[in-house]
C-alpha cells in the first residue's frame, strides 16, 4: 500500500500563495497517478488536479487552471501543489491521492492522505 502525508496548508490572504507537499511512503511512486482533491464544509470532495507518472499528463479543474500548478518529484517521492492568486473559494481541506490507474476518482482511488487545511481569508 501507499501512505500519503500532506503538509503546507495554512491561513493566507486573498491573492496570496501556498505550496502543498505530499510525501509518499510504503511504496514507490512507480506507475502511480498522483493528484489533489479538496473538500469544503458542507460540500462533496472535488477534484483539483492530477499528474501522471511521467509528468507528461496533467489536468486541472477549470476553477484552478492557470492559478495552481501540480508537479512531482519521483526521486524524493513528493507531490506538490503550488497555489497562486488564492481566493476565498479555495478554502478547503486538501487531500493528496494516488491511484495505479491513469485517472483519479473519489469513489475508487485507493490511496489518500489525511488532509491539510487551507484557509483564504482577510
Amino acid at each position: 500500500q501507499v501512505h500519503l502525508v500532506e503538509s503546507g496548508g495554512g491561513l493566507v490572504q486573498p491573492g496570496g500563495s501556498l505550496r502543498l507537499s505530499c510525501v509518499a511512503s510504503g511504496r514507490t511512486f512507480s506507475g502511480l497517478t498522483m493528484g489533489w482533491f479538496r473538500q469544503a464544509p458542507g460540500k462533496e470532495r472535488e477534484f483539483v488536479a492530477y499528474v501522471g507518472w511521467r509528468a507528461g499528463r496533467k489536468r486541472y479543474e477549470d476553477s484552478v487552471n492557470g492559478r495552481f500548478t501540480i508537479s512531482r518529484d519521483n526521486v524524493k517521492n513528493v507531490l506538490y501543489l503550488q497555489m497562486n492568486s488564492l481566493i476565498p473559494e479555495d478554502t478547503a481541506v486538501y487531500y493528496c491521492a494516488a491511484d495505479p490507474r491513469d485517472y483519479l476518482a473519489v469513489g475508487s482511488t485507493p490511496y489518500w492522505g489525511q488532509g491539510t487545511q487551507v484557509t483564504v481569508s482577510s
